[in-house]
């Protein structure tokens, strides 16, 4: 049996999880290919890159294009010419 504190914990979490969403506006996760040709059609492409922690060692890469911010994740460090990147410890997406 539940007493209710549960129920409000995770409709809290929930609230907390659908803010952060609408403050971060509709993140789109695509593949590296993709995140690729995106950074080519933009004229000045500004990265957020993040190295993953010691377990997962991915490479962790958003950016924003007409709206919308792309993200991926590559087990490999992509090639990022012609972009500006801003190294981040980390980079956390609501899921």
């Amino acid at each position: 049996m539940s007493n209710g504190v549960g129920g409000a914990g995770a409709a809290s979490y929930y609230a907390a999880i659908a803010n952060a969403i609408k403050a971060s506006g509709t993140i789109v996760q695509v593949g590296p290919e993709d995140f690729q040709k995106i950074l080519m059609k933009a004229e000045k492409p500004l990265v957020v890159y993040a190295k993953g922690n010691f377990f997962t060692g991915n490479h962790q890469y958003i950016t924003s294009y007409k709206g919308l911010a792309f993200f991926v994740k590559s087990k490999t460090e992509l090639m990022l010419s012609g972009a500006e990147i801003i190294k981040a410890k980390s980079i956390w997406i609501p899921t």
